[in-house]
């Protein structure tokens, strides 16, 4: 399969990009914003599997030229698209009196309006029989779950997430291409430290991050249009 994530230098996107590459028939695209990063997943993938084809790709999906640069990159390397892991993601952990509008941008970029360019673009290239996009949401943007103080504006930007989910699978139906989102709780992770400073969770990243990969392969073949909860913890 050929498959696109998003957000792989890091956390549970690192750890799903490199699941992924124990499986030499894919072919993978790992997009982020740090070079170094990415060439640090691209040695730890050669590691992993030396038969493995990983295209590490620097990246901006909120202010990156797609015509220019993302579009015409994945033509060459990937040809059509299979998979889309829409992972990339930001944080801010502040009390919402002392947000401001800038604040709420930022996370609506990073966490929800990135995705929405990912998933235009992408699209000619995803009219492939029984396509999936997953988009990586929150617990903390899933409707009825535990909500913590600071989170205010991370928890909205992912709940955006998952309502174009569930928008995006009743739209795409006729073309073929699924759509589901992992409101992901807690897993050993950067972000995780930022949002709970000192907070140590039961799930590691590299298990997290086995989970996602193989929903993305397979998740299609069971659900679309779901918001899948995946937490076993508070946080």
């Amino acid at each position: 399969m050929n498959i696109v994530i998003t957000g792989a230098s890091s956390g549970v996107g690192y750890e799903a990009a490199l699941q992924l590459t124990k499986n030499s028939a894919h072919t993978i695209v790992a997009v982020a914003r740090s070079e170094d990063k990415l060439k640090q997943l691209s040695e730890a993938a050669l590691i992993r599997n030396p038969d493995g084809v990983l295209f590490p790709f620097k990246f901006d999906i909120v202010h990156g030229e797609y015509d220019e640069e993302l579009i015409p990159y994945l033509k060459k390397n990937l040809g059509n698209v299979d998979i889309l892991v829409n992972n990339a993601g930001a944080l801010v952990n502040k009390p919402f009196s002392e947000l401001d509008q800038l604040d709420f941008v930022s996370m609506l970029q990073s966490n929800f309006l990135g995705h929405v360019k990912m998933i235009q673009n992408l699209l000619p290239l995803m009219e492939t029989k029984g396509a999936h996009i997953v988009n990586i949401g929150s617990m903390g943007g899933f409707q009825g779950s535990i909500k913590f103080p600071g989170l205010a504006a991370y928890s909205a930007s992912k709940a955006a997430l998952h309502t174009l989910t569930e928008c995006l699978a009743l739209e795409f139906e006729k073309s073929n291409i699924k759509v589901n989102c992992l409101a992901l709780g807690s897993a050993q992770t950067e972000m995780l430290e930022k949002a709970f400073p000192g907070y140590s969770s039961p799930v590691k990243a590299s298990e997290m991050g086995k989970l996602v990969a193989d929903f993305a392969v397979t998740g299609h073949k069971f659900f679309n249009g779901k918001i899948l909860p995946v937490s076993v913890t508070a946080p």
